[in-house]
């Protein structure tokens, strides 16, 4: 993420300052007299984010800022930009991004693409899959395979051969996953695997699957960004494009079909940044990545990213005796 927003920076000839979060290290991105960076060029600064990341978005003298986090903490930055100087800001932030599994779908792939676009890195990646979507055809199928995808994750040591699931960052994370993982059996949904936390040391959450959840369940309604999937039912799609877009965010959304008409229809009509068909978490340095609503502002990656960096200037000379004329 950082070498995202580095590279638009740096490619508009500005300096540039960047808050890291005090428990990671940004060491490589540092040594920047290495890549032949002028001294000064590129500043990080270590903190945080009350007194670091405020400070760098309440001064007069920063030009831009460009974020990526939550949206509550993407309000603040906002706010302050806007009580300084009126800095623009670019801003990408959570979601909520529903996965479509239509009924002329392969199960078993749509399964495991699924299975992938939600727990992929431990559930801690802000375009997850969370709210899997699955035709009523197609249902009872798709979450007694999802069950036993989830049940059969490898989780412990990230740095062990054939581990597919760590731990969570911190103990506030793996809290708030629990917290949710509780809202969502007291609420109604049906546990069908996990909801546990997996050993006594670290922060292992169990891969957990629940089934016929409702949109007014929160963990159908918050980012919870943790290894819980969400597994809705629905009819047609119709009804599909107005429940997935019912959502404050707006990030990103998965759709998985063999029909093109079916693909195309979806694709228009979800209202989120970006669109993967029979794919997911598919990047490219050209293809812009941002969020509608309340995911985020602007655009990273590709020529729309170089956008957010640039002022357009006019500038009006008074001649004498024009030759045109």
């Amino acid at each position: 993420m950082a070498a995202l927003k580095l590279s638009s920076f740096l490619s508009r000839s500005f300096t540039s300052g960047s808050t890291t979060h005090h428990l990671l290290s940004n060491g490589k991105v540092t040594d920047s007299s290495a890549a032949g960076l002028p001294e000064g060029v590129l500043n990080i600064v270590s903190g945080y984010g009350p007194t670091a990341g405020a400070a760098l978005a309440s001064h007069m003298d920063v030009d831009k800022l460009a974020f990526t986090g939550s949206t509550v903490t993407g309000k603040t930055v906002l706010e302050l930009a806007a009580r300084s100087n009126l800095k623009p800001v670019t801003l990408e932030l959570g979601g909520k991004s529903p996965f479509i599994v239509c009924e002329d779908a392969d199960v078993d792939q749509a399964v495991e693409l699924a299975h992938f676009a939600l727990f992929f890195n431990q559930g801690q990646c802000c375009c997850a899959g969370s709210r899997t979507y699955v035709h009523e055809r197609v249902y009872d199928e798709f979450v007694a395979k999802a069950k036993a995808r989830a049940i059969k994750r490898t989780v412990g040591d990230p740095f062990q051969s054939g581990i597919e699931q760590g731990p969570q960052i911190d103990t506030e994370q793996f809290e708030k996953i629990m917290k949710y993982i509780k809202s969502g059996t007291e609420s109604g949904a049906t546990l069908e695997t996990g909801g546990e936390r997996l050993g006594t040391k670290g922060y292992y959450v169990q891969p957990t699957v629940f089934s016929n959840v409702k949109e007014d369940m929160l963990i159908a309604q918050d980012e919870i960004f943790g290894p819980v999937q969400s597994i809705l039912k629905f009819k047609d799609i119709d009804e599909v494009i107005k429940r997935a877009n019912d959502t404050s965010y707006g990030l990103a959304a998965g759709v998985f079909t063999k029909d093109l008409d079916t693909a195309n229809s979806l694709a228009r009509a979800l209202r989120v940044g970006t669109v993967w068909i029979n794919c997911y978490d598919i990047f490219d340095a050209a293809i812009p990545f941002g969020g509608y609503k309340m995911s985020g502002v602007g655009r990273e990656k590709g020529i729309y990213s170089l956008q957010n960096y640039l002022q357009i200037k006019a500038v009006v000379t008074a001649l004498k005796n024009p030759t045109w004329l």
